[in-house]
């Protein structure tokens, strides 16, 4: 059975890269184009054509012209397919699309296609349930990122910096950001699945996304208290709430690394335990929190006039910054610089098609 169907699915990729060379250049289709869309999500469990992936990474940097082939075809296929693995390496092709650092993806809005019920229809369903909803799991994800966030780059982040952006609209995408984390903790295979390559290569692209945007929610956590005494009750209470989910979200990291070393998972085995906030930190803060509450609501005369009172203890508040993310920062910039070159031919953390911008991370797929 398993012989038939990947000679079903050779056949059915030949088929459709023959139809794709005698369609008609347009707009909307490019030739050469699909065709490499095509290989680089073939029917082959056990083969994943970087080669072509990399090609469609280099048509859409070229020229935003390149976006509705690419688009077009992509959504074509995924809507077709009843393949699990076509389904996959479509959303691992997907992703590192939106990773290539192109402004015109800020405009896709979702994903073009929906796998949001997908089902596989080549084998029963009791032993294609846990593929499903990997698949589903990740379409989930890709698609809130897709809409939420654009082109996911340093220099977005960078330049939010710069500006002179409310504390609310900061705490707004804290919030977004860390709902996107528990998208991606709802990406796990089973048990069963660990003896399937394209699994755990894919797994290896969510490793790195995890650790990817836990580190703008740590950063971005140690960029609202240093500023908390400026806060008002509305933005203190929401910085309350984000420092408390980040802190379950901590404990549900280590659990999620665990399962992922456990099964086999490489790149969750690449990196330190994760950087938990100690409790007395969380009481700490949460004291300092209410404090500015507090003082807030305190009307101080001074001089004949009403002012509003403000803390001015941040000595305290950023020696408990600093202990709970400087660590983690620098552990996670050192794993980043040590991911690195090619295993013996086996793509690592460094090839994988859906981890890597194309321009700020190394990657397999890199033109």
């Amino acid at each position: 059975m398993k012989l038939w169907n990947r000679a079903s699915g050779n056949l059915k990729d030949r088929n459709s890269i023959w139809m794709a060379s005698i369609s008609r250049r347009s707009p909307n289709r490019n030739p050469d184009l699909e065709a490499a869309i095509i290989r680089a999500t073939s029917h082959d469990v056990t083969y994943v054509d970087y080669r072509n992936a990399q090609r469609v990474f280099a048509w859409v940097k070229t020229s935003p012209a390149y976006l509705k082939p690419l688009i077009w075809a992509l959504s074509k296929r995924m809507e077709k397919t009843r393949s699990w693995v076509v389904a996959l390496k479509g959303l691992m092709l997907m992703h590192g699309v939106f990773c290539c650092k192109i402004p015109v993806m800020e405009k896709i809005g979702r994903l073009p296609f929906d796998l949001s019920n997908f089902s596989d229809g080549h084998s029963h369903l009791c032993k294609t349930w846990g593929f499903n909803s990997f698949i589903r799991s990740y379409f989930a994800f890709l698609d809130q990122r897709a809409f939420w966030l654009g082109t996911d780059t340093k220099e977005d982040e960078e330049q939010t910096q710069k500006t002179n952006e409310s504390m609310l609209q900061e705490l707004i995408k804290l919030q977004q950001w860390q709902t996107l984390l528990d998208m991606l903790l709802q990406i796990k295979p089973e048990a069963a699945q660990t003896n399937v390559g394209l699994i755990l290569e894919a797994m290896d692209c969510i490793i790195i996304e995890i650790f990817d945007i836990y580190s703008r929610i740590c950063n971005g956590v140690a960029r609202i208290l240093v500023k908390i005494y400026a806060a008002g009750k509305v933005e203190a209470n929401m910085a309350l709430k984000v420092l408390r989910k980040a802190t379950a979200q901590g404990d549900r990291l280590s659990l999620y690394f665990e399962l992922c070393k456990n099964l086999g998972v490489r790149n969750a085995s690449k990196f330190s335990k994760v950087e938990k906030i100690p409790q007395e930190d969380i009481r700490e803060l949460e004291q300092i929190i209410n404090g500015v509450l507090e003082d807030k609501a305190t009307v101080v005369r001074q001089n004949g006039s009403i002012e509003e009172g403000k803390g001015t203890k941040e000595g305290p508040l950023k020696t408990v910054i600093g202990k709970m993310w400087e660590r983690f920062d620098e552990q996670l910039r050192g794993n980043k610089e040590g991911t690195g070159a090619p295993d013996g031919g086996k793509m690592t953390v460094a090839q994988n098609p859906s981890t890597a911008t194309c321009n700020s991370r190394p990657h397999a797929y890199q033109s």
